[in-house]
């Protein structure tokens, strides 16, 4: 008689455990820092902390998602990773927006908590990322999860090096640039993973 393990039931069921073990982590830990950012980014004044603070929130919804699709079959997890893709597009089209605004009502941002907060960041993602390495490539749901944490470490250090830009201008211009240039790495991004949802979704159902 053959038992779960011969058949790969234990083997699912365990690498189902450890995803949903670390995807508890990661939606704690950045839950708690979206609303670090949000405030702060607030209080400086600065769209690369607000747009950071967004990523994290995003990103706490994407992995309470991916909770979800752990234990769902590739076609659900393919739903999934679809809807985490338009909220990667909303977050950068939001992104936009804020550039927009910002160059119509100018404001010179506050760089030395731009440049604190971020750096806690990215001990917090640094965190993050190194706990979803090992799942990065067991499903698409897994793998939409590292693209977003991966984006993460490039919106932080974005965020620092905003933060000596105004320090040395004495301007927002900075700011707003990296903000534009957080928007398109959303936009970049959620087109991957929309195509690979896309993808996943036409494939026959068994």
């Amino acid at each position: 008689m053959s038992d779960c393990c011969e058949n790969k039931t234990c083997a699912l069921d365990a690498m189902r455990d450890r995803q949903s073990g670390t995807l508890k982590i990661v939606l704690g830990i950045n839950a708690v820092m979206f609303v670090i950012e949000l405030v702060a980014g607030l209080m400086a004044g600065s769209i690369a902390l607000l747009s950071d603070s967004l990523d994290n929130l995003g990103d706490a919804m994407t992995y309470g998602l991916s909770l979800y699709a752990v234990s769902r079959n590739s076609r659900t997890k393919a739903k999934v990773a679809l809807f985490k893709g338009l909220l990667i597009l909303t977050a950068g089209l939001f992104v936009l927006g804020q550039v927009a605004y910002r160059i119509a009502v100018p404001v010179i941002p506050l760089y030395e908590t731009m440049g604190l907060v971020s750096l806690l960041a990215l001990l917090a993602n640094g965190t993050c990322l190194t706990l979803l390495w090992k799942h990065r490539e067991e499903d698409i749901n897994m793998s939409s999860v590292w693209e977003c944490s991966r984006n993460d470490i490039a919106s932080n250090l974005s965020v620092f090096v905003a933060a000596g830009g105004v320090w040395l201008t004495h301007s927002g211009w900075p700011d707003i640039l990296i903000g534009l240039a957080l928007a398109l790495m959303f936009l970049e991004s959620a087109v991957k993973v929309l195509r690979g949802a896309i993808a996943e979704l036409r494939q026959p159902t068994a």
